[in-house]
């Protein structure tokens, strides 16, 4: 028996490969198939099932395209429907796989078809649950995705969860591995742990939704502080449920090369979208005019759903030499297809040519301490409002960088202001977008919140342990 868990860090993802005997299955697999192919030719065995916990709205899966290159069959739980072939499975049918044995747990609540599935060993003895959205490790899924399918409001959602995790999952014994779809940094829950596999004794312990007394509470619970999901969800639960271009021909669209002169004509075409992924500080030191920068060194994927939005716009790139098939890789995750060709030479070869370059204006920690005047400067804290909360420098706004087409609105075109993160990434992503409309009266902080923190720069929690002293 052999049980892997295939995780990617910039979605914060987890598939999962099983094998025994023979046979094979993978759940929830990510949208590039060749690595579990890999897998399957290097084990030599047959895949049997494709698994999926549900129809996912943070990234598309590969399902579609590992169906077709190997034959397996694609099972999601009750009550799915799409556009392809799927079996849709009854609450407790049973698969094997070897000697093993799968049993679906149908767990409505995050969406109605959500689904996790039970793996028991050749002695009939419950080993682990891939729980999917339904149960993570710390948290439960978002109760909101559905809402509109469901016709049902967050509150009922959320109870139906609930009863979900009261019969399906808590009855199960405090030794069974939970392997949960998503860890920390993922946009579907609020509450995860850095931890990617745990034990259902422990969860019983430390996760809170796990500890609610009665339904009420756990709803409650399970609602507060919960943010509105990015605006891209949407679009990829269609391209999951509708299907979608194969990986290798949204490759092969996007790697195509550009000198500057045709990438300066693409670039001026209406809707056009500049990608620039290097990272921050090169950035920094001169781009494409209209550039949008979200570096491929921080979580990339998200932040394109979150701040790009609209799968469908087309995206010509900017990238380091030989991160090309890096970037239109981890755009198609997310499902960001449109991809028509990258910078050939990349920014050497855009000065080379004579064609313009803008900066932003960055300082360092140090420089923005012997600026910063506590009556008069304005700082814009671009954190989230949870980091916010914990410190920050007394009279900066927080104005999270998910909500930036809102409130680079009420940024003030003339007064000088100071902008920062925890440690620059962000901040740049908010740099590059002002600066595309026009507004260039800011300081863009090198290093974020992490360096004024080595700085002598008064800030709330600081002074508030003072107080406390």
């Amino acid at each position: 028996m052999k049980i892997e868990q295939i995780y990617t860090k910039c979605l914060a993802q987890g598939a999962y490969y099983i094998a025994d005997s023979g046979e094979a299955i993978i759940i929830d697999p990510l949208r590039e198939i060749q690595p579990y192919l890999d897998r399957i030719q290097s084990d030599k065995v047959k895949l049997k099932y494709i698994f999926e916990t549900h129809f996912h709205a943070d990234f598309v899966s590969g399902h579609i395209d590992l169906a077709n290159k190997t034959g397996a069959q694609i099972i999601y739980g009750p009550m799915a429907t799409a556009a392809f072939e799927l079996t849709s499975a009854n609450d407790g049918q049973v698969f094997s796989v070897g000697r093993l044995t799968i049993t679906v747990l149908h767990t409505p609540g995050h969406t109605l078809e959500s689904s996790c599935f039970l793996l028991r060993n050749e002695n009939g003895k419950p080993i682990a649950l891939f729980s999917g959205d339904t149960l993570f490790l710390g948290d439960v899924g978002r109760p909101d995705l559905a809402q509109k399918a469901a016709h049902m409001t967050q509150a009922q959602l959320a109870g139906m969860l609930y009863e979900s995790i009261q019969t399906k999952i808590l009855p199960l014994p405090n030794d069974i591995l939970i392997y949960p779809g998503h860890g920390a940094g993922s946009a579907c829950g609020k509450n995860m742990m850095t931890e990617t596999v745990d034990t259902l004794g422990h969860q019983r312990m430390f996760n809170y939704a796990l500890q609610q007394p009665n339904k009420k509470a756990f709803v409650s619970a399970v609602l507060d502080g919960l943010l509105p999901p990015p605006g891209y969800f949407g679009n990829n639960v269609k391209m999951n449920k509708q299907g979608y271009d194969a990986f290798e021909k949204v490759m092969q669209k996007g790697l195509h090369p550009l000198s500057p002169m045709e990438f300066d004509n693409e670039a001026k075409q209406a809707g056009i979208v500049i990608l620039d992924t290097r990272d921050s500080n090169s950035f920094s030191k001169g781009f494409v005019p209209g550039s949008i920068n979200i570096g491929l060194s921080g979580e990339f994927a998200p932040w394109v759903g979150a701040i790009l939005v609209d799968t469908l716009q087309p995206i010509i790139l900017v990238c380091e030499d030989g991160k090309e098939e890096e970037t239109i890789t981890r755009l198609s995750r997310v499902g960001f297809d449109q991809v028509k060709g990258y910078l050939l030479g990349g920014i050497p070869s855009w000065i080379e040519a004579g064609k313009p370059i803008e900066k932003v204006h960055r300082i360092s920690a140090e420089e923005f301490e012997a600026e910063f005047n506590p009556n008069l400067s304005k700082v814009w804290d671009v954190r989230k409002e949870s980091e916010y909360s914990a410190d920050h420098i007394p009279n900066a706004f927080n104005k999270p960088l998910a909500y930036i087409k809102d409130w680079a609105k009420e940024v003030p075109k003339e007064d000088h202001f100071y902008i920062h993160c925890a440690g620059g990434y962000r901040s740049m992503i908010a740099a590059s977008i002002l600066t595309a409309q026009g507004i260039i009266n800011f300081s863009e902080i090198e290093g974020g919140f992490n360096s004024i923190s080595n700085t002598q720069i008064p800030r709330i929690a600081a002074l508030a342990a003072a107080v406390q002293g």
